[in-house]
């Protein structure tokens, strides 16, 4: 069933007493019209005449919308039309409001088509009645008052017409005005209810927001202290390692080991308290991402790895976003070198040559490896990347070293 129809099995308790009101007032106006000329049988005709008119009024009116039938609600209408044209015909052409409910009920329930057929059929049968009335009306003399199609007869045949048309007018306007009403305050219902429903999803989508700007941040701090301070305790270890490794015989370049592992715990240290600070520390504050390169380059080479770097074209300016994800992979990538790749050479090349991307390789010439998948540092490189439309290649084999390329789309 359609909205519009579900209203309309509603019609309120204001509707109910419309009706009535209308059908009681059509009642008194044709009593005090001609009281004298009903006998007592022909009131009790009329007064149950009316009762039957008013039920069938409202609970039959009731049923057929529910029905939702065009062929019930137009049986309704004809059986209310025939039982208000009987009433208006017995109670001698006086209780023209008798038919005025139907025309309200008609602009709710029925098409504009078949609300102006219901409107010409109530005004064809009170004309018809009245007519049927008027020409049979005799003087106290025995004569015709109203000759059949006189002037006279004419001229109170248009004017009723023209008064009940006025009423039905009048009827079809107070009804659209009520629909309307109704109606608009059903939308002002329904559009509160789905603004509520709107609020509460919108509530959840924040809180789901918030909860995945929390597992991202959470994310990017995992990848921060890795490539950080993992990237300094590697390059400590391998210096302690060195220094202790040189100890007995070359005290000079245990001492320099010790000294480079000294100034790395200071920087590492230096960085946690960045990040603890601001959760938003950058190596790349004012300086450029190639010196931030070559400095990670010149700690690999400190270590004891030959590492070339080179710049291919001129650097454009680029985002923070993609300058730190590029370093950030060059950090993982020569750390990997020290620690698993066991190897006495590696080269770091930065590709600026594309107008569309820039690209980053580091190769090694190590022991490779059989998993191109990698390990913790690989997945935050890869999710750094991704972060920015970007792609990560990885080509290794077992015995023919590792290569990793980032490829970052420049905006």
């Amino acid at each position: 069933m359609s909205d519009t129809r579900a209203r309309q099995l509603d019609t309120g308790r204001r509707g109910d007493l419309l009706f009535i009101g209308l059908v009681v007032a059509a009642y008194v106006t044709a009593f005090m019209a001609g009281w004298a000329s009903f006998s007592l049988p022909e009131v009790a005709v009329l007064i149950a005449a009316g009762v039957v008119y008013v039920f069938i009024g409202i609970y039959g009116n009731r049923f057929c919308l529910r029905l939702n039938s065009s062929l019930a609600l137009a049986a309704y209408f004809v059986v209310q039309i025939v039982l208000g044209g009987l009433i208006f015909y017995w109670s001698r052409s006086q209780s023209w409001l008798i038919l005025l409910p139907l025309i309200g009920q008609a602009v709710e329930a029925l098409p504009r088509r078949w609300m102006a057929v219901t409107c010409a059929l109530n005004l064809a049968v009170v004309v018809a009645i009245h007519s049927s009335y008027i020409s049979t009306a005799v003087s106290p003399t025995g004569k015709l008052l109203y000759p059949l199609f006189s002037k006279a007869f004419w001229t109170i045949i248009v004017q009723s017409a023209v008064q009940y048309l006025a009423a039905i007018a009048f009827v079809v306007l107070f009804t659209q005005v009520a629909v309307r009403e109704r109606d608009a305050r059903a939308e002002v219902e329904r559009l509160a209810a789905e603004l509520g429903e709107a609020n509460v999803r919108l509530r959840e989508y924040a809180a789901q927001a918030e909860e995945l700007a929390t597992v991202k941040e959470r994310n990017r701090l995992a990848r921060d202290i890795h490539d950080g301070l993992g990237h300094y305790l590697t390059a400590i270890h391998v210096q302690i390692q060195a220094g202790r490794a040189v100890l007995d015989r070359d005290r000079a370049t245990a001492l320099d080991a010790l000294s480079k592992a000294q100034s790395l715990a200071q920087a590492g240290l230096s960085e946690v308290r960045r990040s603890v600070a601001a959760l938003r520390a950058s190596p790349l504050d004012n300086r450029s991402l190639p010196e931030a390169v070559l400095e990670l380059v010149d700690e690999c080479r400190a270590a004891g790895v030959a590492t070339e770097f080179k710049v291919c074209g001129e650097l454009r300016p680029l985002s923070a976003q993609v300058e730190l994800a590029l370093y950030r992979a060059v950090q993982e990538a020569l750390t990997n070198v020290r620690k698993h790749a066991d190897a006495s050479r590696a080269e770091v090349t930065l590709d600026c040559q594309s107008a569309s991307l820039v690209r980053l390789t580091v190769h090694d010439y190590g022991l490779g490896s059989g998993d191109l998948n990698g390990g913790f540092g690989l997945l935050g490189i890869r999710e750094r990347v991704r972060l920015l439309g970007g792609q990560v290649h990885v080509d290794t084999a077992p015995g023919a070293g590792f290569t990793l390329q980032v490829e970052v789309p420049i905006p």
